[in-house]
């Protein structure tokens, strides 16, 4: 285990596993991202991760894609619809509907650590981590949020510098960036938003890892926290390079 002031500062985050989109098990009808998956995190102690989308009416929703076809009885995509529209789709397992942000905070009330990750369409859009940090103003609990966006978590910076941040990566080599320019790309990838983004910790594919911005990220003394492990054996070699685990499909040792 490592000490220094900033993983001090942060103990709370990396104190325990954290349930990737809540402990869901699809083949119990338990569904990613959902209320029963948070419940049951809460009820095994573990942290939370998940994720927000903004919908039509300018809500925060709990939802990881960015269209509602592969989950829902529905097709397009999550910004098209409001929530009253989203929680009239069934999901296509469980008895779970769509949940607010503001409906999760009610229902783990500070139960449980949330790292909230903000879904970036890359176009300059505050509007969603605008509304986040309004609705997490009043909330006690603890929690941080993160993106793989920089301008995301710079704008969490501005806005609320007390508020915990970090940003979600990777090597940028996902077709989930193919929508930036090589130049932006470049930048994520060697991590030069630092200065302006200013995240307390990394969230990092750990099948990526090591990389040397990770490395020097970690050894400037910032906590590294590794996704998305789904194995014993994953999470004895993903704990050799952060301090803490996103995991699924398997209950850590």
């Amino acid at each position: 285990m490592r000490f220094t002031p900033q993983l001090r500062a942060l103990d709370w985050l990396v104190q325990r596993p954290i349930a990737h989109r809540g402990l869901h098990d699809e083949a119990k009808g338990v569904i990613e991202n959902c209320d029963a998956a948070f419940a049951a995190a809460v009820a095994q102690g573990y942290s939370i991760e998940c994720d927000i989308q903004l919908t039509a009416d300018g809500q925060a929703v709990v939802f990881h894609d960015d269209e509602v076809d592969r989950l829902l009885d529905g097709r397009g995509k999550v910004k098209a619809f409001t929530v009253k529209e989203l929680k009239a789709m069934a999901f296509k397992e469980g008895k779970d509907r769509v949940q607010t942000l503001a409906e999760l905070l009610e229902q783990v009330s500070g139960r449980s650590t949330l790292v909230i990750e903000i879904k970036s369409l890359w176009d300059d859009d505050f509007t969603l981590t605008d509304h986040a940090l309004e609705v997490l103003a009043n909330y006690n609990g603890p929690h941080a949020l993160m993106s793989f966006d920089p301008d995301l978590v710079a704008r969490v910076a501005a806005v609320a510098p007390e508020v915990t941040r970090g940003i979600t990566a990777d090597r940028v080599i996902d077709p989930y960036y193919d929508p930036l320019p090589v130049a932006r790309r470049v930048a994520m990838r060697e991590f030069a938003h630092l200065p302006f983004s200013r995240p307390h910790f990394v969230s990092f594919d750990f099948h990526q890892l090591p990389f040397a911005p990770v490395t020097e990220f970690q050894a400037a003394g910032f906590p590294v926290i590794t996704w998305t492990i789904k194995s014993e054996a994953d999470a004895q070699a993903a704990r050799r390079w952060s301090d803490q685990i996103t995991f699924e499909n398997f209950i850590p040792a």
